[in-house]
């Protein structure tokens, strides 16, 4: 089969950083889908696992963690899928990924893919929408319907992957949310994704949302970078607030006041905790997966595909990993068709 992948970790204008390589078939088992792949989409995971480092792979390594594609086969002790299913996932980052036509993964951490989106919208839902759904629903602990009324939202990063999914899960659930976006092109981003109010990440934020009659927020999303924001999201969150986080910061970080006089949540978000550990409700993610699909189906969500690549090949990765670092993407970028 056709895949592509990685032997050393090098920088991406190098061309041998993602390489078009030739792999054999796997074979499912136990509770794995055999998938057809029809699309992958590109998240930052992909570019962090392949920045450059010392260490070499004595095999070609896969990567790509957003797939929408078809079963092919089933394992034996398979229940919730049959061959011949459109099926999106985000995967297992233990485990081989999705640049390749075919890919084994494990039937509790997929769903039915949303019959109203084709593969490449599809393949850019997964990864992101499971890292915004269990922060505000499982970490947080806010209601799905509901959990948001009377309360104001900061996502800092709105045009982003996760910032685009996030806006729309936390409208749903009633929050007024307050994107931060730095570009014309971005800011429209936001709003059309339902963000009541945009603000400039690059300058400080408190005046920003004092002007907007906005003293404190209830809780934040940290989408971008997490030293940075760190002390002025301090001052900023109401007591009893919350704050997510999905970006290793780059220093240490004080978590006494005011975060501890407050009594602010702090909140860590890795969506491959699950699978990655094989937690005894790994199951869920396949649950939110369904549950996003339906809210798609039913025109409650909508896609955050912002624009597709094709065919899938290292040429055309290289270029996705490369306009991914340089922080000027917005919404998600998929590759379709091999």
């Amino acid at each position: 089969m056709k895949a592509v992948a990685l032997t050393r970790y090098l920088p991406i204008d190098d061309p041998q950083s993602l390489q078009d390589v030739e792999l054999d078939a796997p074979v499912a088992d136990g509770r794995d889908l055999l998938v057809r792949v029809e699309a992958v989409s590109v998240n930052p995971v992909d570019t962090k696992v392949r920045a450059p480092k010392p260490q070499v792979e004595s095999r070609p390594k896969v990567l790509g963690y957003d797939a929408a594609g078809v079963v092919e086969a089933v394992g034996p002790d398979v229940t919730g899928f049959r061959p011949g299913d459109a099926v999106y996932y985000a995967g297992d980052i233990t485990r081989p990924g999705s640049n390749a036509q075919l890919q084994l993964v494990d039937e509790r951490i997929v769903a039915h893919a949303p019959a109203t989106l084709d593969v490449a919208q599809a393949a850019a839902l997964p990864l992101t929408a499971l890292t915004a759904w269990e922060l505000l629903f499982e970490r947080m602990g806010y209601a799905v319907e509901g959990g948001g009324g009377g309360k104001v939202l900061l996502v800092i990063g709105g045009a982003g992957g996760v910032g685009s999914i996030a806006i729309q899960l936390a409208t749903l659930a009633g929050f007024t949310v307050v994107a931060t976006a730095s570009r014309e092109e971005t800011v429209a981003w936001c709003r059309t994704l339902g963000a009541r109010h945009v603000v400039d990440h690059r300058q400080p934020l408190a005046p920003q949302l004092q002007t907007l009659g906005i003293d404190s927020v209830d809780a934040a999303l940290n989408l971008a970078d997490t030293d940075r924001y760190w002390t002025e999201l301090g001052e900023l969150l109401a007591p009893q607030g919350h704050v997510g986080l999905i970006v290793e910061p780059a220093g240490a970080l004080r978590i006494g006041d005011p975060y501890k006089a407050k009594c602010i949540g702090i909140h860590w978000e890795m969506m491959f905790a699950r699978p990655r550990f094989r937690t005894a409700d790994m199951h869920e993610q396949g649950r939110i997966l369904a549950r996003v699909a339906e809210l798609v189906d039913a025109g409650r969500l909508r896609g955050t595909l912002y624009e597709t690549l094709s065919p899938i090949n290292a040429v055309n990765l290289r270029e996705a990993h490369r306009r991914l670092e340089s922080g000027r993407s917005i919404g998600k970028l998929a590759l379709a068709g091999w």
